[in-house]
């Protein structure tokens, strides 16, 4: 028994390393064809999740065992019919350690607005819970209060274009963009608001592009991924002056919280490149509790 207890410790670690938010044992990207990007590796970013809505195409990021966040303008109804999400997903002539599951309710935020595309947020309900592996895991999200300065790198994934021009990419893709202060970006988006952050490259070249919406923005802060932004619009594909604008996570902690049903998502107060992210809410997502109350008897 005194053997066993000495374990504990150590066993308790890796069940949080195993299933808290934001972990990415196969991604190897410690800083710096989306558009300008590269592929990405087969679980680099566990999260991501792949919309088929009645024939078109968003993104999403899971962000426990039975939901997904991805952008409102996404979806034209509520309906579920011909909805499919898919996780895992690194290649789309592989069906090698993917999970599809058809929604269960769509819930797109009240206050969005498609003219301004204002709160441009919204939930999907997976219809059955996933397991999670090493290539189906939740991210973590911004909590409220979060601050993300001008210049911090952070990563957008999808299987968008390649260009405002060009067709879909067959295989996921990845970016690094820098954060653009709301200040600048302002200049170049007239209805822009605080529900928005953006992420681009003053000369262009790096962006995401359509197929991409819903997508998450990511950044890093230790060994743990926090989703900063959803993709949500902006003017043509990586062009010169105007980065691609997301919607801001961290003013959702309290919707989202009242929306997802079961386990809450995890949560990271983020606040900026100079400052250690403090953990809201350890998301051991599954991990029962009866097997941690055994775990630490």
């Amino acid at each position: 028994m005194k053997r066993l207890k000495q374990q504990q410790p150590l066993l308790l670690l890796l069940l949080l390393t195993l299933y808290f938010c934001g972990a990415a044992p196969l991604n190897t990207r410690s800083d710096t064809r989306i558009v300008g990007g590269q592929e990405a590796a087969a679980g680099a970013w566990p999260w991501q999740a792949q919309l088929v809505i009645q024939g078109g195409l968003c993104g999403g990021s899971l962000i426990n065992s039975q939901w997904v966040l991805s952008a409102a303008h996404c979806f034209k109804s509520t309906s579920t019919s011909g909805v499919t999400v898919y996780l895992g997903l690194q290649s789309l002539t592989s069906s090698a350690n993917v999970v599809s599951r058809s929604a269960a309710q769509i819930i797109v935020h009240p206050d969005y607005n498609s003219n301004t595309n204002d709160n441009d947020v919204a939930l999907v309900q997976l219809f059955s819970a996933v397991t999670f592996t090493n290539y189906v895991r939740p991210v973590c999200l911004a909590a409220d209060g979060s601050v993300f300065p001008s210049g911090l790198d952070c990563w957008v994934t999808g299987w968008g274009t390649l260009s405002y021009v060009r067709g879909q990419s067959d295989t996921l893709q990845e970016v690094d963009v820098p954060i653009v202060s709301n200040s600048q970006c302002s200049a170049s988006y007239s209805t822009l608001t605080n529900n928005m952050l953006c992420a681009g490259l003053t000369n262009g070249g790096k962006d995401s592009c359509q197929g991409d919406s819903g997508g998450p923005l990511v950044t890093k802060n230790g060994t743990v991924w926090v989703q900063a932004g959803v993709v949500s619009y902006g003017n043509g594909c990586a062009q010169p002056g105007y980065p691609g604008v997301y919607a801001r996570i961290s003013n959702y902690q309290t919707w989202i919280n009242s929306q997802v049903s079961g386990e809450q998502p995890g949560y990271i107060s983020f606040q900026g490149a100079a400052a250690a992210a403090r953990p809201l809410a350890a998301s051991l997502l599954a991990v029962p509790t009866l097997s941690l109350a055994l775990l630490l008897s």
